[in-house]
């Protein structure tokens, strides 16, 4: 083995990418709950991309037959119902992990310097991940696919000039149909995975270029033993792996029993009117995106103009992007900064939740409202940013971390 490796070595830098990324990449010791989640989203990752792979072998691209190859998937093709509830479930499981994932980065400050472009990175696997399940979500051509679909791309028309255009170039066609069907799939199946994929290795070796962040927001590469590795660090592999199989293994019992008892989930995961095949001629009485959209969605139908409903829409994703440019508060986590940035995180997070709950429900006079008022306090958590990072009292942060 020793040979075949020095073989492999002399043409393949693999040894040294296994020392580089796990045996010798040095992590903080303080890793917390949080720190799971990034782990998790590759493992989500690597779900949606097999059961991907083996739903396309039975799955037909086309008006007529999309839905009815469904219905084949999941009553006569062996474990297809399991293959495709896996695939289904794992797309706002997705979602869950990558929120919880952005979460932490904003919780510790891990997109502060020198981690702005792991940020970034971050912020366009996000931005992939929402095309990706976009065009995945046309796919089974059901009803709430179908009009779905329809609602959003309609947006596109708001913009001045090119609109009209745009939204036709979108679909294909002048309406939705199963142009517009074959042309999502080819984008789910082959270019977006791709350019996921591509930006998760992209992600992974900024990281591992600046080093991981920590509870503590403290650099462990200051204090070095005499054969320079970090006093406050431990090598990722074995310590780290272990402790992130344990958190696979409480997710994918989470993950397994949703998929066997409430794959569902009262009709959030699967919509009830996606039971019905697409139909042109009727609308379902209600049309919400999927509840990962819904924030975006809440924001778009708090403003009454449509064009400046997309443009506040696009706004609340792009002002993501720049938010290490934003803090400039001179720590980074949360656990040493003022209590002017922990009250506006909660309410953020507050916001943004119930954004997501109004986006799934019918629009109200009084749900239009507070859509506003959330919206109002999304775009100010943000704007106010630089002001009162720079102004409250921070906490001091100790050399070593702290456990």
């Amino acid at each position: 083995m020793s040979k075949f490796m020095d073989w492999v070595d002399a043409r393949f830098p693999a040894t040294k990418m296994w020392e580089d990324h796990l045996s010798k990449y040095y992590a903080p010791k303080n890793f917390n709950f949080f720190y799971f989640f990034g782990s998790l989203a590759l493992l989500v990752l690597v779900n949606q991309i097999v059961t991907g792979v083996w739903l396309t072998m039975s799955y037909t691209p086309s008006a007529e037959e999309a839905f009815a190859s469904v219905e084949y998937i999941m009553r006569d093709v062996e474990y297809g119902s399991i293959l495709r509830l896996l695939h289904s479930t794992g797309a706002s499981a997705f979602f869950i992990v990558v929120y919880l994932h952005m979460f932490r980065g904003l919780l510790y400050g891990s997109y502060q310097k020198p981690r702005e472009l792991v940020w970034v990175f971050g912020m366009l696997i996000y931005l992939a991940l929402m095309a990706e399940a976009f065009m995945g979500y046309l796919l089974p051509w059901g009803q709430m696919s179908y009009w779905g679909a329809q609602v959003i791309i309609s947006l596109f028309g708001a913009i001045p000039v090119i609109g009209n255009d745009l939204t036709q170039w979108i679909r294909g066609d002048y309406l939705i149909s199963g142009i517009t069907l074959n042309r999502f799939f080819a984008l789910h199946v082959v270019a977006l995975p791709i350019v996921i994929l591509g930006l998760v290795v992209l992600h992974i070796l900024a990281l591992h270029e600046v080093g991981s962040n920590n509870p503590d927001g403290v650099d462990i590469k200051k204090h070095k033993d005499e054969n320079g590795i970090p006093l406050d660090g431990i090598a990722f592999h074995p310590y780290y792996t272990v402790k992130d199989i344990v958190g696979v293994v409480v997710f994918l019992f989470i993950f397994c029993f949703i998929v066997f008892f409430f794959p569902e989930m009262g009709g959030y995961f699967l919509e009830k009117p996606n039971f019905e095949q697409a139909n042109p001629f009727k609308t379902p009485e209600h049309i919400a995106p999927v509840w990962y959209f819904t924030p975006f969605y809440a924001i778009l139908r708090a403003i009454p103009d449509k064009l400046m409903g997309v443009i506040a829409m696009g706004a609340a994703i792009a002002v993501l992007f720049v938010l290490p440019w934003l803090d400039r508060s001179p720590v980074k986590s949360m656990r040493y900064k003022g209590w002017l940035s922990k009250i506006w995180l909660v309410v953020f997070c507050i916001s943004f939740v119930i954004l997501g709950i109004l986006g799934v429900l019918a629009p109200t006079p009084g749900r239009t409202l507070l859509s506003q008022v959330c919206t109002f306090l999304y775009f100010a958590y943000f704007i106010l940013m630089p002001l009162y990072t720079r102004l409250e009292k921070t906490k001091p942060v100790p050399e070593r971390v702290t456990g």
